[in-house]
C-alpha cells in the first residue's frame, strides 16, 4: 500500500514538471518582425554568367572489321562563303587568242575559200603548172616581180638601207633592158650577182615598231593582218597612182592577176599540201605559218634571228612566201633556228 502510493506520487510530480501552468500569448505585430529583417545586413550580391558547357566536336567513328583499330573519318574542308551579289562581281569568260579576236569569221572564210580552191583554184594551177612550159612560166614570174622593184627601191629608203635601194635600182635598169623588160633575171648571174629581194609598205611598218593588229583571212586576199592589209594597198596604188597607164588600165590589171594568181598558187601548192594535208586544226597551220613568214621577214631587216619555224614549215625545201596582203611571192629558204 505504502508503495502504491509513493509511485501515484511522482507520477504527478513529474505531470506538472512537462506541462508548465499556462501564459497568455503576448501578440506581436507584423511590422515588427519585418523591420527586424529589415535591419539584417544585406550581402552583396555578384551576378554570376551563365556557364554554357561546351561539349568537345564528335569526329565519326567509320565501322571497320572485327579486330581492327575505330578510324576515324576524315574532316571535310570547310565550304567558302559564297560570294556576296551585292559587292562581289564574278566574271566568266571564255579565254580567246590575243592575235586573233575574230577566229569564228576568219575560219568560215579559210572554209568557204579552201572549198574555192579544192574545185577550182587549186586543178587550175596545178593544169597551169603541167601544161605551160617551165620557161614560159619563169618568164611570168620574173617579169611580174620585176614591176615590184620600184615599189621594194622606194621602201628600202623609208628603212633607211641605201645601199640595198641602189642595189635594187641596179636590178631593176639590168633586167629591164638586158633582161628583155624583166623576163630573164639576168641581174641574179655574173657579174652582177644581185639578189632578189622582197619588200614593201607593210615591211616597212613592221620595221618601224607597228605591230601586226589582228589576223584576218578575206577572200580573194588570203592570209593578212591589219598593218599588212594597209601595207599591200599601198603596195598596189603607188604605180598607179606615180606612173598611170598602164597600171590604171584593165588591159593590163586583169591579166596580171589572174597570171600572178595561177603563178603563186602553182608554186605554193607543195606548201599547201603541207599546211592542210593531215593536219588536225588547217586554219590554225595556215595562220602560224603565216605569221611567222612575215616575222621573220621584219627580223631579217634588223638583223636578228628569226623564232624556229613551225614543224611543216621546218621540213619544206625553198618555197615561195607571201609578201604583204597583195599575194606578191618571193622566193627565199625557209628561216632556220
Amino acid at each position: 500500500m505504502l508503495a502504491f502510493s509513493t509511485a501515484t506520487m511522482v507520477a504527478a510530480l513529474a505531470v506538472q514538471a512537462v506541462d508548465p501552468l499556462p501564459v497568455a500569448p503576448v501578440p506581436v505585430a507584423p511590422s515588427t518582425v519585418v523591420a527586424d529583417e529589415q535591419r539584417m545586413p544585406e550581402s552583396p550580391v555578384v551576378p554570376v554568367s551563365p556557364v554554357v558547357p561546351v561539349s568537345p566536336p564528335v569526329v565519326p567513328v567509320v565501322p571497320v572489321a572485327p579486330n581492327a583499330a575505330p578510324q576515324t573519318a576524315p574532316v571535310p574542308a570547310p565550304v567558302p562563303a559564297e560570294p556576296n551579289a551585292q559587292k562581289d562581281i564574278v566574271v566568266v569568260g571564255q579565254t580567246r587568242d590575243p592575235g586573233d579576236p575574230l577566229r569564228g569569221v576568219n575560219a568560215q572564210a579559210f572554209g568557204a575559200t579552201q572549198a574555192v580552191d579544192s574545185a577550182v583554184v587549186g586543178p587550175v594551177a596545178r593544169v597551169y603548172k603541167r601544161k605551160v612550159p617551165s620557161p614560159i612560166r619563169k618568164g611570168i614570174h620574173n617579169f611580174l616581180y620585176n614591176l615590184r622593184e620600184p615599189i621594194v627601191f622606194v621602201n628600202f629608203l623609208l628603212q633607211f638601207k641605201p645601199g640595198k635601194a641602189a642595189e635594187t635600182v641596179g636590178r631593176f635598169v639590168i633586167n629591164s633592158t638586158v633582161g628583155a623588160a624583166g623576163v630573164i633575171d639576168v641581174a641574179k648571174k655574173r657579174p652582177f650577182r644581185l639578189p632578189r629581194r622582197s619588200n614593201g609598205f607593210a615591211n616597212t611598218l613592221g620595221y618601224h615598231g607597228i605591230g601586226n593588229g589582228p589576223f584576218l583571212f578575206l577572200p580573194l586576199v588570203g592570209p593578212t593582218t591589219v598593218r599588212d592589209l594597209i601595207g599591200g594597198t599601198l603596195d598596189r596604188l603607188l604605180l598607179p597612182t606615180a606612173i598611170g597607164s598602164p597600171f590604171t588600165d584593165a588591159s593590163y590589171t586583169v591579166p596580171a592577176g589572174v597570171l600572178g594568181a595561177l603563178d603563186h598558187r602553182a608554186d605554193f601548192d607543195e606548201t599547201l599540201k603541207c599546211l592542210h594535208d593531215d593536219v588536225g586544226d588547217p586554219y590554225a597551220s595556215s595562220r602560224a605559218f603565216y605569221l611567222h613568214r612575215r616575222q621573220a621577214e621584219i627580223d631579217h631587216l634588223h638583223r636578228r634571228p628569226p623564232a624556229p619555224p613551225p614543224e611543216c614549215q621546218a621540213a619544206l625545201p625553198a618555197t615561195r612566201i607571201p609578201v604583204g596582203a597583195a599575194g606578191a611571192t618571193e622566193t627565199v629558204p625557209p628561216p632556220g633556228p
